[in-house]
């Protein structure tokens, strides 16, 4: 069974629409309709709130943290149509950089660490954005892929680099993407240019979220993709070109998000039923409800 550690007041005027743990689980940052990011220490149990970032004009959707070799830096998107990429200098958190696309940003996603200072982001008019930093110049430039989803991209999760997962082999770069053409897409790139390579159809309404496991062993991987249409899907692949797919569960409402533990063997699920359940993988590779 999972059990609950504690609870956190975090005073956000409205709903919460997201929160993540930085690399050593020290610090909390949460977002929220009231469009304030949070920023708490964790590492007490008083949970002392030590910054309130106000830069945004609209609901803060998704906050990121960037690996720590980067410094402390975090990202957030809004429906301000803005990213802001926020640092900590001293003790203070400052705005480093924003960047605004034609629409609602939706979702954001940081690199793995090895490719550099990247952070890819989904869009409600359907492009993915590419935000690289350049350290030698000390500024930032952005590429996109125009019309990734038809109607609006929901989600975007990297493939993580084999040398994130302990060898020395360079892996090549590829994004899984969610979007409102209830499509699961896969793109890799070449020669700087970004290309669709794989296209996974089995959902039937908008895929709200995407997530790629940190590791499943050999060359084999997986994504977990979460939607409207209230599925779970688990796909893997061993060589990047076929894709199998299994059913999770089949929810009582809308699944809003899926959420991976670092061995690829347990899976969370969020959804609109007002329930989070963790979800395990036997040796049978039957997946079975841990708790909700």
């Amino acid at each position: 069974m999972v059990s609950l550690i504690n609870t956190i007041e975090t005073c956000h005027n409205e709903m919460i629409h997201g929160s993540e743990l930085d690399y050593y689980c020290l610090y909390l940052a949460t977002c929220a309709s009231d469009n304030a990011v949070k920023i708490f220490d964790i590492k007490n149990e008083e949970h002392v709130l030590v910054a309130e970032l106000m830069g945004h004009r609209g609901p803060v959707w998704e906050v990121s943290w960037a690996h720590p070799k980067f410094g402390n830096v975090l990202a957030s998107c809004s429906y301000d149509r803005k990213v802001i990429v926020w640092k900590k200098t001293g003790s203070a958190w400052r705005k480093s950089y924003e960047y605004s696309s034609e629409s609602s940003i939706n979702s954001i996603s940081w690199a793995p660490h090895e490719y550099g200072m990247v952070l890819a982001c989904a869009s409600s008019d359907g492009s993915i954005s590419f935000l690289n930093f350049n350290p030698e110049h000390g500024s930032w430039d952005s590429e996109k892929i125009p019309n990734a989803h038809a109607i609006g991209c929901n989600s975007v999760s990297w493939y993580p680099s084999f040398a994130s997962m302990g060898t020395l082999k360079q892996s090549t770069k590829r994004l899984a993407s969610g979007g409102c053409d209830n499509f699961v897409k896969i793109w890799i790139e070449r020669n700087g240019r970004w290309f669709e390579e794989t296209r996974l159809e089995a959902h039937s309404d908008w895929v709200r979220h995407v997530e790629w496991a940190p590791s499943y062993g050999g060359c084999k991987t997986q994504i977990a993709s979460a939607s409207q249409d209230r599925h779970v899907i688990i796909w893997r692949s061993d060589n990047m070109i076929s894709w199998t797919s299994i059913t999770l569960n089949v929810f009582d409402d809308v699944v809003w998000s899926v959420s991976w533990s670092l061995t690829g063997k347990m899976l969370a699920v969020t959804g609109a039923d007002s329930k989070i359940s963790v979800w395990k993988e036997n040796s049978d590779h039957y997946w079975s409800c841990v708790t909700d």
